[in-house]
């Protein structure tokens, strides 16, 4: 199934669409996601669940935080990625959409090809200036697995 791009997303280096964004934000114009990676507390969640009507995973990620079940997490992102690449719109987001969502792209800028040593200032440079915002997070991309 290849689909157009969703409206506000971006490329990764080896071709595959994803698009990156917050929940607090209104939900960009064009058709929904096909699939969806969401990523916050169990508020958040509460807070957004009704609206999203397409598939979707949530992992348990405090903002400023990693993901409470750090495997899940690394099975999910991968899972994005291939759903992603084979065309799938897809779509990840946490609240603000800058910090645990940059982390992510970051670690799909990871599986496209991107040194894990530069995903970071690749994510900045292409989903938000201050994506990956804590230190721990940086530590936590420069790690994952490829």
């Amino acid at each position: 199934m290849i689909t157009a791009p969703l409206t506000g997303s971006l490329q990764l280096p080896d071709g595959t669409w994803i698009r990156g964004r917050g929940l607090r934000h209104p939900m960009p114009d064009g058709p929904a996601p096909g699939f969806g990676l969401y990523l916050g507390s169990d508020r958040l969640r509460r807070r957004h669940e009704s609206a999203l009507t397409w598939p979707s995973v949530w992992l348990d990620w405090p903002d400023f935080r990693l993901p409470r079940d750090r495997d899940e997490a690394v099975r999910q992102i991968r899972a994005l990625h291939e759903r992603a690449r084979s065309g799938e719109a897809a779509e990840v987001a946490c609240g603000g959409g800058v910090g645990r969502t940059g982390t992510v792209v970051a670690c799909l800028a990871v599986l496209s090809g991107v040194d894990p040593s530069e995903a970071v200032a690749w994510a900045r440079e292409h989903h938000h200036p201050k994506a990956v915002e804590t230190p721990w997070q940086r530590r936590w991309v420069a790690a994952f697995p490829h």
